[in-house]
């Protein structure tokens, strides 16, 4: 089976724009600056654009030393990747179920988030030595189900802000049967953007065979498929414009309504060697299920 990386994407901070990446560095955490900050408001909940849309409006880039900010209407802003703008201590935040260890950016990073989305919030970032794992349940599920694989799998699979997993992968093919459905319905396509995967792949993977995908292996690194991606509204967010509609939710919704819910992509866990990158066009092998 023939396949290739198509893209690899990046959102530094949870919930705002991504960068599109050409290569990366990745380890277990995922690839390097993923979701390592988060926007928390002023009742200590983590902040998405399901409930502030305008997050998708504020764009993230990767300077030698900093994350720079930009918004319309704002001046750019750096956030060092250094402790050097951090407040002193920690503190503990919940992401869904889990809790994880994190240091608070400065107040002048603050005012410029609570500025632009008009609400009071803070920026966090995950603390060096914050150990959030993968969701024991569905790992120990998907270890149960391929013995054959899974001891490159055991241990710990730290990771930061994401949702559950260290990492969420896509297949081009999927998305074309999705946009296919759309425009029958006289609905325009929309972009791989809208589910704020990790990594895409294309080849010779049919649409939603990563249903019935164990692993894959790129550049020496494999990714176990331990938990289909559950979607909720933020794939109906124009991810350009912040605006909101009803599609590609409900096409999705009519036909990938499984027993866990609307489901698009692949969480994963993964193994990787020391000093493993992943580059956009590496080739990749599918290990199916059957």
């Amino acid at each position: 089976m023939s396949a290739r990386i198509l893209s690899l994407h990046i959102y530094p901070i949870k919930s705002c724009a991504g960068i599109d990446l050409t290569e990366s560095s990745i380890d277990r955490a995922g690839l390097a600056n993923d979701r390592r900050w988060m926007l928390v408001g002023d009742d200590g909940q983590f902040m998405t654009q399901r409930q502030w849309p305008a997050m998708a409006l504020i764009r993230t880039a990767l300077t030698a030393d900093a994350l720079r900010l930009s918004a319309a209407g704002m001046p750019d802003l750096d956030v060092p990747f250094d402790e050097s703008g951090l407040e002193p201590g920690s503190e503990t935040v919940a992401v869904w179920s889990d809790t994880i260890s994190a240091r608070r950016e400065s107040a002048a990073v603050g005012q410029w988030f609570s500025d632009f989305l008009k609400t009071p919030c803070r920026l966090l970032k995950v603390d060096a030595a914050a150990q959030r794992n993968a969701k024991p349940d569905w790992v120990s599920r998907w270890a149960d189900a391929h013995p054959d694989l899974a001891e490159a799998f055991t241990g710990e699979h730290h990771f930061g802000f994401a949702d559950g997993f260290p990492l969420l992968i896509a297949n081009q093919a999927s998305l074309d049967d999705l946009n296919a459905r759309l425009q029958a319905k006289g609905v325009a396509p929309v972009p791989m953007d809208r589910f704020r995967p990790n990594i895409v792949v294309e080849g010779e993977w049919e649409a939603f065979e990563e249903d019935h995908t164990a692993m894959i292996t790129a550049a020496g690194v494999r990714m176990a498929f331990v938990k289909p991606c559950t979607r909720c509204s933020i794939p109906d967010i124009d991810q350009r414009t912040a605006l909101q509609h009803d599609e590609p939710g409900r096409t999705l919704a009519g036909y990938r309504n499984l027993e866990i819910g609307v489901v698009f992509g692949q969480n994963a866990i993964l193994d990787a060697p020391a000093g493993a990158r992943l580059k956009v066009g590496d080739a990749v092998e599918i290990e199916l299920d059957f």
